[in-house]
């Protein structure tokens, strides 16, 4: 099923930045796409930045989130619109967080987000049918970025 991104999404900052500076208005997987432009903000802005800034950083966007999303989806009259990708965003930053520096972590943290993401093993299968509103469409994703950084954690600290 394509994405049909609403106009708003051009017009409304809030919608905007929901559609994840219009990354969410991909034609097909939005989703991903969503995660790839979290991908150069994670390079040019985040991974510098100390353990507790970042940690301060991911509660902030998650809190802007699930405004962001609520308001959106509410907007829009549909839950969880497949161009609402924030979420996306938070949950990669939170997949990446404490990741050792180098491109194969960033790849892999951006494979190992999606999977989580796409497959929802339990809870987040649960989450995201039953919670809803900006919390439920957030929650689901943190979820999935927390399960990816203990992947990515254990596999950098006992594979790689």
């Amino acid at each position: 099923m394509a994405n049909s991104a609403p106009a708003s999404v051009w017009r409304n900052p809030i919608h905007f930045l929901a559609f994840g500076l219009g990354s969410g208005a991909a034609p097909k997987a939005p989703g991903t796409f969503g995660t790839l432009a979290a991908v150069p903000i994670y390079l040019w802005l985040l991974q510098d930045l100390t353990n507790i800034e970042y940690f301060v950083m991911l509660v902030v966007t998650s809190l802007v989130g699930f405004y962001l999303c609520g308001k959106t989806s509410k907007d829009l009259g549909v839950h969880d619109h497949s161009g609402i990708v924030w979420d996306e965003f938070v949950g990669y930053w939170i997949t990446m967080w404490l990741a050792p520096a180098g491109w194969e972590y960033i790849a892999l943290g951006f494979v190992l987000f999606r999977l989580f993401d796409i497959l929802k093993p339990w809870p987040i299968s649960w989450i995201d049918k039953n919670v809803h509103g900006g919390f439920g469409i957030m929650v689901d994703d943190i979820l999935a970025g927390a399960m990816s950084l203990v992947v990515l954690q254990a596999l950098a600290h006992f594979v790689f």
